[in-house]
């Protein structure tokens, strides 16, 4: 009998480890998802014919591995230039639904009730809005960051100082950043900015908005573009759920089984391995796996074993204990949870004020941040934008999705399901986006541990990743699988890492760890 592979989780990196070890060796993957839905935080939900993000996930990836798997998996509109040049000829005529459309990106930032464009950039309509004095004071903060910056970067609010200068971080970050993370920006580990700036910076925003006019819109050669400059990037047809639907069905197809509903309750070390000894030598076993409907339990035995659940949860389910130190670390580690408010309304009440044309005068924008400070709300997603093909009705109906970061069990998150509905849409007339008579429909979408955080015992993290990767047939993939914040195409970089080593009998981890943290590998791989 061949090797099996027990994977924890089905969301993309679980399901690229499954699909790349079907594609590229004789081990059978067995796919453990807790849920009933593949795709992690990167599934559709679907309401009653609307379908809805959990936070918005565009296609856009600089690693040119995983742009031709995603391509392989969802084909490329017709018509549309690829990276390479290549003009594509669409997808087969037999499933012209399953195809990846070219979308243009529109994000800005809501504050004081203005729109100003995001990624901030000082061209003369966001200095109009701001005014002389504002405006001024922000350039000189801007040049006193080149001219003296920190030089010892240990926190986010650094980091973003020196990228922007004291008063444009102050005006359009500090509130966002602290929504998001429940948490002072001067209390958050620089690796989050340095993962999602990378290389941006006011001078890269100026020179992307005034190119911005000579690019064809189904033209997605962006190579030298800063990640976080990106306009247009690829999205399935209906949503970035059906990339995982689709790779789920294709591993049920190859031979790989991918069961919903099972729970994974606990990992057993090998028997001759149960006191941990020097790294590399030991083993897992099996794990325990829990039917979520009928509460049976069973023991599936593995050859190899691929993580996507929380650190913390993994640490509490070894059978071995752990280290005294690594239980504490793990134990303490923290997320931050999601809530979302759909909200399906007539009309927005807040006007299009830009030179692009849209149905019924909605704003263009795909998302909005929202940097109002007397409001809880966090992110706003417009989806007729994203794709029309997310509304039932995008020619009558606006689909809206109100984000909020929270922590589970706090007074948010145990807020009743009609009073933070009302809540949500109460917030956002105060801000002046919709008239509240204009509602048609709502509903409340939460998910659990959405956002590793680079708070509590995270500078200690190292300390358990040695332990875990003393297991030599255990691999932790995806975004919290390695508590990082990733976006779904360096999680699944992770997960084709993972499988290159078992293939070349690589042991050592290190390379799984790196992707995303080294400039060069990140955007030429």
């Amino acid at each position: 009998m061949g090797k099996t592979a027990i994977i924890i989780g089905a969301g993309p990196a679980g399901l690229t480890a499954a699909y790349e070890l079907l594609e590229r060796t004789d081990i059978t993957p067995v796919v453990l998802e807790k849920s009933g839905e593949v795709g992690g935080i990167s599934q559709t939900v679907h309401y009653k014919g609307n379908r809805m993000d959990i936070g918005g996930h565009r296609f856009f990836t600089k690693v040119g591995r995983v742009l031709a798997w995603w391509l392989s998996i969802v084909p490329l509109e017709k018509g549309a230039i690829a990276p390479d040049g290549t003009v594509s000829t669409g997808p087969d005529p037999e499933r012209e639904d399953l195809v990846m459309l070219v979308r243009t990106r529109m994000s800005r930032i809501l504050f004081l009730g203005q729109l100003f464009d995001y990624p901030i950039s000082l061209t003369p309509a966001t200095l109009r809005k701001l005014g002389i004095a504002k405006a001024f004071r922000m350039g000189l903060s801007y040049l006193k960051s080149l001219l003296f910056p920190i030089r010892e970067v240990k926190n986010i609010e650094q980091l973003m100082i020196n990228r922007f200068g004291f008063e444009l971080y102050s005006t359009f970050f500090k509130s966002y950043t602290e929504k998001v993370w429940g948490a002072p920006p001067d209390q958050i580990g620089a690796e989050w900015g340095e993962q999602r700036l990378k290389d941006m910076s006011i001078g890269k925003a100026i020179i992307n908005a005034l190119l911005r006019s000579f690019r064809r819109k189904s033209d997605l050669r962006q190579k030298n573009t800063s990640t976080s400059l990106i306009e247009r990037f690829l999205y399935p047809k209906y949503g970035p759920g059906q990339m995982w639907e689709e790779v789920a069905r294709i591993v049920g197809e190859k031979g790989g089984k991918v069961c919903l509903g099972q729970r994974v309750a606990a990992l057993h070390a090998a028997p001759a391995n149960r006191e941990i000894g020097a790294p590399g030598g030991n083993q897992i076993a099996s794990v325990t796996v829990v039917d979520e409907s009928s509460g049976e339990t069973r023991i599936l035995e593995g050859d190899y074993f691929f993580s996507t659940m929380p650190v913390k949860e993994l640490i509490a389910a070894l059978d071995c204990p752990a280290p005294d130190d690594v239980r504490r670390i793990a134990n303490a580690l923290l997320y931050r949870d999601f809530m979302a408010a759909g909200v399906l309304t007539k009309k927005l009440k807040i006007k299009n004020d830009t030179n692009i044309s849209t149905p019924n005068g909605v704003i263009p924008d795909t998302w909005i941040y929202i940097q109002e400070p007397n409001v809880k709300l966090g992110r706003l997603q417009i989806f007729n934008n994203w794709n029309r093909y997310m509304v039932k009705d995008p020619d009558n109906t606006v689909w809206l999705s109100l984000e909020y970061f929270c922590n589970e069990g706090d007074n948010l998150w145990n807020m009743e399901d009609g009073a933070f509905l009302t809540f949500a849409v109460d917030e956002l007339a105060k801000i002046g986006i919709i008239d509240k008579v204009d509602v048609l429909d709502r509903f409340v979408l939460r998910m659990k541990k959405t956002y590793p955080a680079y708070i509590g015992t995270y500078g200690e993290f190292d300390v358990v990743r040695r332990y875990t990767d003393s297991f030599e047939n255990l691999f932790l993939i995806g975004r919290n699988g390695m508590h990082r914040y990733n976006n779904q195409d360096h999680s699944m970089l992770t997960a084709m890492t993972a499988v290159d080593n078992i293939i070349a009998g690589i042991a050592d981890k290190s390379n799984i760890w790196d992707v995303n943290t080294e400039q060069k590998y990140n955007e030429e791989t």
